[in-house]
């Protein structure tokens, strides 16, 4: 939040609370309200640095824990995706799954065989990502002696990079019905 807009806010809450009839949850009703993202425009991003950005969108370790999944799994629904070996409550799990979806990262859909079973899949966005998962797992091999390999054993070099990423999406791209 910019400066101006919490110093606004302050002075609204300020005189908002000299009312004698104020109680906590009027103040939750208020902040709620103040705080509340009307619209995607109004989104406020910290600055228009493309790495700022980009965490603001997967920034956070559940939302690559669950791309990762999406990619080198055939997880697809929420136990499935809930079912991983780093154990995400449930209701992060459907805050990541529905921030991954706003984003246009994945996408949901109804399973077919059970209508009340959500399935997610990558978007061509999300599929996007495939690299820097795939580098972000080798520098921590590279660096970290603990790490072990996850769920996938691609391996980029200078010479296979471009080849293996091409196989790799286009394989993605047919696990996830993207034409």
């Amino acid at each position: 939040m910019q400066r101006h807009s919490l110093f606004s806010f302050r002075r609204k809450f300020y005189l908002y609370l000299q009312n004698a009839s104020a109680n906590i949850n009027d103040y939750l009703h208020f902040a709620s309200y103040f705080f509340m993202k009307k619209s995607d425009e109004e989104f406020c991003h910290r600055s228009a640095c493309a790495i700022s950005m980009a965490l603001d969108t997967v920034g956070d370790k559940w939302s690559l824990l669950i791309l990762r999944d999406l990619m080198f799994t055939d997880k697809r629904s929420y136990g499935e995706l809930q079912s991983s070996d780093e154990k995400i409550a449930t209701n992060i799990l459907a805050t990541r799954l529905q921030s991954l979806e706003t984003n246009g990262l994945i996408r949901k859909t109804f399973d077919p065989n059970n209508g009340r079973r959500s399935l997610y899949y990558l978007t061509e966005k999300g599929i996007d990502l495939l690299p820097v998962i795939i580098e972000l797992r080798q520098w921590t091999e590279k660096h970290n002696p603990d790490a072990e390999g996850c769920t996938n054993a691609l391996k980029l070099t200078d010479k296979n990079r471009k080849e293996v990423l091409a196989a790799y999406k286009k394989k993605l791209k047919t696990a996830h019905c993207i034409k």
